[in-house]
């Protein structure tokens, strides 16, 4: 029993550090145009947060939505 979740958090966390590099590399600018740019040093800082939060962060990605895009936007008051 206890190999097979060691097995599963594995995987898990294999996803999770392809997926987030793939991002880095390749997504993060037009996910947050903040981002884009930024150093080595932030993408270091980030990397543990997107190696556990993959499956959002895949999901967000996707989407094509942008992470910090103006809530107000579309607001005519």
């Amino acid at each position: 029993m206890s190999e097979t979740i060691l097995l599963a958090v594995g995987i898990y966390c294999l996803a999770g550090i392809v997926i987030s590099l793939l991002f880095l590399l390749f997504g993060i600018a037009r996910a947050d145009h903040a981002a884009k740019g930024a150093g080595l040093v932030f993408r270091l800082t980030i990397l543990p947060g997107l190696i556990l939060l993959w499956p959002i962060i895949l999901g967000r990605w996707l989407s094509g939505r942008q992470i910090n895009q103006d809530i107000h936007a579309g607001d005519n008051s």
